[in-house]
């Protein structure tokens, strides 16, 4: 099967998890897959193929999944070829050009990524990606699930606080939105090359910076709280040239929408 995968992809694995953490509705799924297009492109149909400015990669899709220009790598794990895989796996067919580029993005920067953006393929993936948005909000949960267990093992002898605190946050909706969400967009934390200064800043050290918190709204509550301290140190941390810290206003709103009831974004 030819697919996108290129060296250093994440690999999702398609078999769930037997007990899953979370319990969604349909309209529950629907409402998280919009909220999340909305955080990263306020849902337009131009934001589902960017370059943002001072990045080596382009972000593909309402998650804004990262995929890497063939022969350039960095330190955030990708996760374009994955959901490309996943699509596949799930009777989807993107377009061939996207199997066709079996070792990497064909852009190797953003502006020839740029001076395409209204060409053929690029239109084309555009209208494919909106004519998908159930099925990347699938593959979001999808690894949002797989995340829950990779968290476990990664917190070692304190797993079992780190999963008390997660299935706190899962009591509400909007908590589970919020760690859905959470590591579609900063990550699971587990990778050692998410680190700055030997910190990260995913899923796995936003709940173990968790104060104790009663389940439902108090512990998305601190969640977000302790989301907001980790970001903070990633932009501490950061690299100078990196300027990071032009991202933070941008970062706590979505964090904001943490503690909001769960809703279709107007």
């Amino acid at each position: 099967m030819a697919t996108a995968i290129g060296a250093a992809a994440e690999a999702i694995p398609e078999a769930p998890l037997k007990h899953s953490p979370l319990s969604l509705t349909a309209w529950e799924r629907d409402a998280i897959g919009r909220q999340i297009w909305f955080n990263e492109s306020r849902a337009s149909h131009a934001g589902l193929t960017v370059w943002n400015p001072g990045e080596g990669f382009p972000s593909l899709g309402i998650g804004h999944f990262i995929w890497y220009p063939v022969g350039h790598r960095e330190r955030f794990v990708q996760s374009w070829p994955a959901f490309v895989e996943f699509a596949l796996r799930r009777g989807a067919r993107p377009p061939a050009w996207v199997l066709a580029a079996t070792t990497g993005c064909p852009w190797r920067n953003r502006d020839s990524f740029y001076r395409d953006f209204h060409g053929a393929e690029l239109s084309q993936l555009r209208d494919w990606l909106a004519g998908t948005v159930s099925l990347q909000t699938d593959f979001i949960i999808h690894r949002s699930l797989l995340a829950f267990d990779r968290v476990r093992l990664g917190a070692g002898n304190d797993s079992q606080r780190i999963e008390r605190n997660y299935m706190r946050v899962a009591a509400t909706p909007n908590g589970q939105y919020a760690l859905i969400d959470y590591v579609n967009f900063k990550g699971e934390g587990i990778s050692e090359s998410e680190r700055y200064a030997g910190a990260g800043w995913g899923l796995l050290q936003v709940l173990d910076a968790m104060p104790d918190a009663e389940p439902g709204q108090a512990a998305v509550e601190a969640f977000a709280l302790a989301a907001r301290r980790m970001l903070e140190r990633r932009i501490a941390n950061s690299p100078p040239e990196r300027n990071e810290a032009r991202w933070r206003e941008g970062w706590h709103r979505r964090l904001d929408t943490y503690l909001e009831p769960l809703r279709l974004p107007e």
